[in-house]
Order: C-alpha cells, then sequence, then structure tokens
C-alpha cells in the first residue's frame, strides 16, 4: 500500500479535525446565503482608495487573510464593509 504524502496545511487541518476544533454550522442555507451576501458586496467594487498602515499590521492582515484562504484586500473591504453596516462585532475570549 503506498503512503500519501500530505502538506503541512493538510496535515494541520486533519489536527484540527481530529481535535474536534470543527463546529457544525447549525442553520447552513441561512450561512451559506450570508456569506454569498458578503461575497457579492466585497465583490462590487467601484472605488479605489489608498491608505498608509504599518508593516505589521499590513503583515498581520495578510496572514489572517492567507488562514481564511482570500486575497487580503478582499478581507480588508470585507471587514470595511462589516464595520460600517454594524455586524462587525468584537469578541471576548
Amino acid at each position: 500500500m503506498s503512503k500519501i504524502e500530505m502538506s503541512q496545511e493538510d496535515r494541520e487541518l486533519l489536527k484540527s479535525y481530529e481535535n474536534d476544533e470543527w463546529q457544525s454550522v447549525e442553520d447552513y442555507v441561512n450561512e451559506a446565503t450570508r456569506f454569498t451576501e458578503y461575497a457579492k458586496a466585497t465583490a462590487r467594487k467601484n472605488s479605489r482608495i489608498n491608505i498608509r498602515i504599518s508593516s505589521k499590521d499590513l503583515d498581520a492582515i495578510q496572514k489572517k487573510a492567507l488562514e481564511e484562504g482570500i486575497p487580503y484586500q478582499t478581507l480588508i473591504a470585507s471587514v470595511l464593509h462589516k464595520y460600517i453596516s454594524g455586524r462587525l462585532v468584537e469578541r471576548s475570549e
């Protein structure tokens, strides 16, 4: 039997799954619809801005976007959109 080689990302996902870190979505249809709307809103780009941020913040944003599997500019646009629409909430950990 041949052994399957897994990437580091695949190993991390498997470990996460095996550690019961994944949660089922209770209302999949509504959640899928909600994220579809986020994607559509984010995709509608008809204006451009330039901002200056620290390289440390940009690195953190790019890392978070990589974890989410989306481009960092899309993440920034999504966060801004959620903020102005009142849907950005702080989590207490």
